[in-house]
């Protein structure tokens, strides 16, 4: 499927897939290890086949899409949801602030939120100082309450036990209230991790695109996967001992351990076939 870049700057860049479509779904890069390029990206078919155009929208510098290219994307973007009856997103961490950020120019009706920031602008969110790109950060430019559509419906997803996300989670839930929260235990940064485990985001991408987009579901989803899943059990164990629950902690292990001969013992087999 062709791209079709609606946004090229140094800093920015817009791709849009399958223009012709009557609704629009928005995906954002989430923050990379190594900064300074653009990635090559093909449509999420999940959406596209199901009359969506998409729409990636990338940052090169982890700058948290605040930049001296900020406001010209904005403008683009109003422009391009313009024509569409219907815009979703969908973000990681980073992503996840940017689709928050841009909701407003994007007319955003629902929204995954995963792991997302409220901000990085240094004594905003108490004890948070992960971010070496924060003292370079505009909090001005970069502001949800300024630039955020505020009625976007949708869930914020969290791991509850990373406390500086569970922090973000809940200024962002004041800003946007129509946003739920959905905790997702031992889920990890981002918060999806454990659901990843199962397979792939098709079951989430399917909420945004044929509903309902509910906590609750989200929920079940994680966890019908956690059963299967070594992280989740993995995170379950060192979680519990370290709030004193020790006969929990035991039980996750083996419960971990169960798992990994399980998989072994399907490998060997697979071998053995």
């Amino acid at each position: 499927m062709r791209e079709i870049r609606v946004f090229d700057g140094e800093e920015l860049r817009a791709s849009l897939f399958h223009p012709q479509a009557k609704r629009l779904f928005v995906t954002f890069r989430q923050r990379v290890a190594v900064a300074g390029e653009f990635e090559d990206r093909g449509p999420v078919k999940n959406m596209t086949q199901h009359g969506y155009a998409h729409l990636h929208i990338q940052c090169r510098n982890n700058d948290w899409y605040v930049n001296s290219e900020t406001r010209a994307l904005s403008r683009s973007l109003r422009a391009l949801a313009s024509g569409y009856d219907d815009v979703a997103a969908m973000g990681f961490s980073m992503g996840g602030y940017g689709a928050l950020r841009f909701s407003a120019d994007l007319n955003l009706s629902r929204l995954i939120a995963v792991s997302p920031q409220y901000t990085i602008a240094q004594g905003v969110v108490p004890h948070d100082r992960r971010r070496r790109e924060a003292a370079a950060f505009d909090a001005g430019l970069g502001d949800l309450v300024r630039y955020g559509r505020h009625g976007v419906q949708g869930v914020v997803l969290f791991d509850p036990f990373r406390k500086m996300d569970l922090n973000h989670a809940l200024y962002i839930q004041a800003v946007f209230p129509d946003l739920q929260l959905c905790r997702l235990s031992c889920g990890g940064h981002p918060a999806s991790q454990v659901i990843r485990d199962g397979g792939s985001f098709w079951d989430l991408q399917s909420m945004l695109r044929s509903g309902p987009l509910a906590a609750a579901r989200v929920l079940a989803l994680h966890r019908q996967r956690r059963r299967l899943s070594q992280t989740y059990w993995r995170r379950l164990a060192r979680a519990a001992r370290q709030r004193g629950r020790m006969a929990l902690g035991a039980a996750a292990d083996a419960r971990l351990e169960a798992l990994a001969a399980a998989q072994a013992a399907g490998l060997s087999g697979g071998q053995e076939s």
